[in-house]
């Protein structure tokens, strides 16, 4: 039985089989395939099961009467595209024995050759007139483009074309699949794979209920499995793709919620404030009155922790907003029972300063009770010792550190709550062994300071509650940016270094950042966009911009120093403090300085070829300045031509200030790109069909429904297509995930 038959015969979509039958979707690709064809599609794509396989859905469609524009087919790319043959002519090699075959094929305008060496039997299928789809990498030979040895299915049926007009004309438009393909699997073995399951496969169950999918008129899943694949008219496709992507947003939404249920489930400590204790102490003595948001996202934190289920929250938030403040209020709530806190930081300057700035905030008395103790992997070892020993005595109620906290010799008297800085710079096991160390599973707060669209944090941080801080402290004097663009006006960039001595001159000081340390070294870890023009130089260096300012005659006699990733903890803490003390005028750094450094009297931030960096570390490098009552300057210098997707980035970030609204600009200018891949579980799957921006109204619904289905059948025991659904999409590697997240 087919899909479609199987979908006609169930149209509520419930499973045909019994309750103890296998899932159809979860048989092996080495039961339902050849072992050559199986082996191919895992070592290409990964896939291992039917359902892998039928959700390798169409890259886009073609028609037998449709061309491609062959002119605009860009070069060193694997294309698949569908043409008619117009020449074909066999010869002799010169320089040694065999014969080539040149195929030109044409969209009826453009042409291009396709070479085959010692394949002449090709000449009779190749003939004039015949069309087909061709794929292959597109190279250029004599200032033309050509594919050699191009993998071809030509139209079969063209002996066979309908003579009655409505016949023909359907025949024509039938949309032909093309799938994502690689060298060695073509989009129609693929095709062909498809249809070999799709012909064996039993009814599938549905993994979205009738209640929720009938009132929204989408297909039931194996009736929409079938036309995405085997379309007959472009409607098919349009109502197979609706289901699909609405169900791939359910599936995800109902595994997110049952994981946060699970962990609401969970059983810990609750840490409530005393009246006249540590945090009223600590509030009464602060010089400045919180913000709105601020308060507000402290009494959520409140409340989460005064519970017996672990708090999971993330909270994000603009640079300089206050989230290192609500951390630490909830910090001084747990050491009121005794707790301890763990501040993990993604380096060690970020890591000193963050235990400056709370023995500064908490003052000498509370500094002395609470005793906040810094843990890096370059303390000597009589520190280190001594650290490790208030730690695990509990002396040390807060203890801020780099990955060392994760080492197997630390050991805590009580841990009460992780707090982690940066969220994106740690993988799943780091934070997990983290958590691990707390007798009772300890509250989680993430930070983050990159703002994430709504729709990016319900489908990547679904399972975390999520708190918004959009308000900034009062007195800020702002910051004005803008873009310096050397493709065009390549003289200005001397104005740059005069507009750096004129506010040196006011008794400010400067950043300039570079994307490399030297002229063939990024910063360490650091992934630097791609920028588009091939010939583009090599980056901006620390080095080579250090040797330039020495030149600069308006900077003469300014104290100019460097900071980057190959520095030693102790050159890195001794530059850093010198320029917070006033003691550097000008500081030439890598992104070093992207995340936490707080120098009020920094005015100036020079980003040299902004467009090698993204949005949001554009807004990171840009929140540098301007954090106290000095204005700051940003000047984002960059070489991109106007009009390309690098200067979109760049006029973007000086467009405007809201990191909320850069956010989503970013995550329209990347063109999506992979919201769950590796940067952010180490394993989650893709998404298929969902994209985060266009489908933000249907993650919602999404969303809204699977909570329904969770607060009444939280372990989906009545749902059990919905329960498989929910494995599939997560394995074991990706359920750990959920869980620490």
């Amino acid at each position: 039985m087919t899909v479609a038959s199987a979908a006609r015969g169930d149209a509520s979509g419930a499973p045909g089989t019994s309750a103890s039958a296998p899932d159809p979707l979860d048989v092996r690709l080495t039961t339902a395939l050849d072992p050559r064809t199986a082996a191919a599609l895992k070592k290409a794509f990964g896939h291992e099961t039917v359902g892998d396989l039928l959700a390798h859905y169409p890259r886009r469609y073609a028609r037998r009467g449709e061309l491609t524009a062959l002119d605009r087919l860009p070069l060193d790319e694997n294309v698949t595209i569908v043409a008619e043959v117009k020449t074909s002519t066999s010869r002799s090699m010169k320089a040694r024995r065999g014969s080539i075959l040149e195929v030109v094929i044409s969209d009826g305008s453009g042409r291009i050759a396709l070479t085959f060496f010692n394949q002449a039997w090709r000449e009779r299928e190749l003939v004039p007139g015949a069309r087909g789809i061709f794929s292959g990498k597109v190279t250029a030979y004599k200032d033309s483009r050509q594919l050699a040895h191009p993998d071809y299915e030509l139209f079969e049926d063209d002996l066979d074309v309908p003579s009655d007009g409505e016949e023909a004309r359907r025949w024509a438009e039938k949309p032909i699949p093309l799938y994502p393909a690689t060298a060695s699997l073509s989009s129609w073995k693929i095709g062909k794979a498809i249809a070999a399951v799709l012909d064996g496969l039993r009814s599938v169950p549905d993994p979205v209920p009738d209640a929720v999918r009938a009132p929204r008129r989408l297909l039931p899943s194996g009736r929409a499995i079938e036309l995405i694949h085997r379309p007959q008219t472009d409607a098919d496709w349009n109502r197979a793709r609706a289901a699909l992507t609405f169900q791939e947003a359910f599936v995800l939404q109902a595994a997110l919620l049952q994981e946060r249920a699970v962990h609401r489930a969970r059983h810990t400590l609750p840490r409530v404030p005393k009246p006249g204790g540590l945090l009223e102490r600590f509030d009464a003595s602060l010089p400045f009155t919180r913000t709105g948001d601020q308060r507000t996202v402290g009494a959520e934190i409140a409340e989460d922790i005064a519970t017996a289920s672990p708090m999971n929250r993330l909270v994000q938030g603009e640079v300089g907003s206050g989230k290192t403040l609500v951390a630490l209020r909830a910090m001084l709530a747990v050491a009121e029972s005794g707790g301890q806190s763990a501040l993990l930081a993604p380096t060690e300057v970020l890591a000193g300063q963050h235990l400056r700035s709370i023995a500064r905030a908490l003052g000498p008395q509370l500094s002395a009770e609470l005793m906040p103790t810094l843990l890096t992997g370059q303390l000597g070892a009589a520190e280190r010792r001594s650290a490790l020993l208030r730690i695990v005595s509990g002396q040390a109620r807060i203890v801020v550190g780099t990955h060392a906290l994760l080492g197997d010799a630390v050991s805590f008297f009580d841990l009460g709550l992780v707090v982690v800085d940066e969220q994106h710079r740690f993988g799943v096991d780091q934070r997990e062994a983290l958590r691990v160390k707390g007798a009772e599973p300890p509250h989680v707060l993430v930070l983050t300071a990159t703002p994430i669209p709504r729709t990016v944090a319900m489908t990547v941080f679904g399972d975390l509650d999520v708190s918004v801080i959009r308000e900034l402290p009062v007195g800020r004097a702002g910051i004005d940016t803008h873009v310096v663009p050397l493709a065009e006006k390549p003289g200005w960039v001397s104005r740059v270094w005069q507009r750096i001595a004129e506010e040196l001159a006011l008794g400010r000081q400067a950043f300039i950042v570079c994307p490399a340390i030297d002229a063939r070294e990024p910063e360490p870890g650091e992934q630097l966009e791609e920028v588009e023009t091939p010939t583009a130089a090599a980056p901006a260096s620390v080095e080579t911009i250090m040797d330039v300012l020495t030149r600069v005659p308006v900077l003469e006699g300014r104290r100019i120093e460097a900071l980057h990733g190959r520095m030693t903890s102790e050159e890195k803490d001794r530059i850093m403090r010198a320029f917070a003390d006033g003691s550097i005028d000008v500081l030439v750094a890598t992104t070093v300085i992207e995340v936490g450094v707080d120098v009020p009297n920094a005015s100036t931030m020079v980003v040299l070829d902004a467009e090698r960096f993204g949005v949001s570390q554009l807004h990171q490098l840009r929140g540098r300045v301007g954090r106290g009552s000095v204005p700051g300057l940003c000047l984002l210098v960059t070489n991109a031509e106007e009009g390309s997707l690098a200067r979109e980035r760049v006029d973007a970030v000086a467009a405007t200030l809201d990191g909320f609204e850069l956010a989503q600009v970013d995550l329209e200018l990347r063109r999506e790109g992979d919201v769950l891949g590796g940067t952010q579980s180490g394993g989650r799957s893709s998404l298929r069909l969902l994209r985060v921006v266009a489908h933000a109204e249907i993650i919602a619904d999404a969303r809204a429904a699977a909570e329904e289905i969770i607060a009444d059948d939280g372990d989906l025991a009545r749902h059990p297509a919905l329960r498989g659904a929910v494995a599939r999409r997560l394995d074991e590697a990706e359920r750990g995930y959920l869980s620490r997240a």
